[in-house]
């Protein structure tokens, strides 16, 4: 539970910088639909975690070229 507040706020923190707000219950109801789609099809989980890694890495990206511009 710890592991996945860390990753909501660091998600919310990534989106905030680019300038997109995303409330925690859209986050909660994203991850129940993401929860729902790998029990139901399983072959969609690396297509998944993979989004998630390159979103997290845009992100990360997006916030190393705004504190160098600083």
């Amino acid at each position: 539970m710890v592991e996945e507040n860390l990753m909501t706020r660091e998600v919310e923190k990534g989106l905030g910088k680019i300038g997109v707000t995303v409330s925690k219950p859209i986050l909660a109801l994203i991850a129940i639909v993401f929860g729902i789609l790998v029990i139901v099809f399983t072959d969609l989980l690396p297509w998944l975690v993979g989004l998630y890694f390159i979103i997290q890495g845009l992100l990360f990206f997006i916030e190393y070229l705004e504190q160098r511009r600083r």
